[in-house]
């Protein structure tokens, strides 16, 4: 079953932030969980990844910080802020809003 990317779009943020919110982690990282969650049916293109990445630091939501290169590639960590927290939760709050009213009117649940 594919996905469609219109419906998760807006949601790419969130997505991200809930991620963080386990573990500090780099972008394929991110993306391979993506996958697994979602047995193979969706995952973030790399430049949708990287500009909500940038967006997310742009407003407090994450940091970055270089990874230890002893154990590989360097790569750019991405760690979740409380401000990120805090807007997770928020956006937790509207998205179960948003599912009951979509529900109502799609399904007349």
């Amino acid at each position: 079953m594919s996905i469609a990317s219109d419906l998760i779009r807006g949601h790419t943020e969130t997505i991200i932030l809930a991620q963080l919110s386990e573990k500090d982690s780099y972008g394929y990282e991110i993306n391979k969980r993506i996958q697994e969650l979602t047995d193979g049916a969706y995952e973030l293109k790399e430049a949708t990844l990287y500009s909500a990445f940038r967006r997310l630091e742009k407003n407090g939501m994450i940091q970055s910080y270089w990874g230890d290169q002893n154990t590989g590639a360097r790569r750019r960590y991405y760690a979740i802020t409380d401000l990120g927290r805090a807007q997770l939760e928020q956006n937790k709050e509207d998205w179960k809003q948003s599912r009951k009213l979509i529900d109502r009117m799609i399904l007349g649940v």
